[in-house]
């Protein structure tokens, strides 16, 4: 009996050591966290980079008319196209063209379609506060458009329908103007609109109408109603 207690002490002797020395085993190291690389943050590209370093034109053709105009206006549309879009400008006058091409220090390429599209509203008929728009706001836009293309109308009754457009003294077209916020230039039988799309829209149903031969009374009753469901969703 002595002996067989004896040999269970030894060996649970000999089995603590080992006990504790799996309970002492150290934890393995900590793994590092894991570095992701960073976005990259590039600067935006100058319009002269973004066509390798060409230069980018654009042409814009003079009527006859809006000769006179254009010489009296010259710095009025020199300024803001030169100093604040940083697109040079000039006058060809054998070409009878008005000329733009970006510069190396040129900001951002749209800048020069932005100018064309200033320079082209000019020459519609558009006055220079209203062009300049175009210049300092995104998502405007100029529709044209030709009464025959709404209703085939011929001698007097193109005269009437030209007169209905515009009202007494103006009035119908100014009322139009200013419940849509855009601008209209009728000019002959051609009509051109500068708006925002949704302003347009509304704009060119309005004359649409009265193109047709409705009275201008109901043009604006409709033009009221929908002018306030504008301003509510403004």
């Amino acid at each position: 009996m002595e002996n067989s207690s004896d040999n269970v002490a030894a060996a649970a002797a000999i089995s603590t050591p080992a006990a504790m020395d799996v309970e002492a085993t150290p934890a393995p190291p900590r793994q590092p966290p894991v570095q992701f690389a960073q976005k990259p943050n590039f600067r935006p590209l100058k319009a002269h980079e973004i066509s390798d370093g060409q230069i980018q034109f654009r042409k814009v053709s003079v009527p006859p008319h809006r000769y006179t105009p254009l010489k009296k206006s010259w710095l009025e549309i020199y300024t803001p196209i030169y100093e604040e879009m940083k697109i040079d400008i000039r006058m060809n006058l054998k070409a009878r063209r008005v000329e733009l091409k970006t510069r190396a220090d040129t900001p951002d390429v749209s800048n020069l379609q932005k100018c064309a599209d200033f320079v082209h509203a000019f020459m519609l008929g558009f006055d220079i506060i209203d062009a300049v728009a175009l210049l300092r706001m995104d998502e405007l836009y100029v529709e044209s458009f030709e009464i025959k293309d709404v209703k085939t109308l011929r001698g007097e009754h193109l005269s009437r329908a030209i007169g209905r457009l515009s009202g007494k003294g103006g009035k119908t077209k100014f009322a139009i103007e200013n419940a849509t916020r855009t601008r209209i230039v009728i000019a002959d039988t051609k009509i051109h609109i500068l708006g925002s799309f949704a302003n347009i829209k509304v704009a060119r149903d309005s004359l649409c109408s009265l193109i047709l031969g409705s009275p201008a009374a109901k043009v604006y009753s409709k033009l009221r109603a929908v002018s306030a469901r504008l301003a509510e969703r403004f």
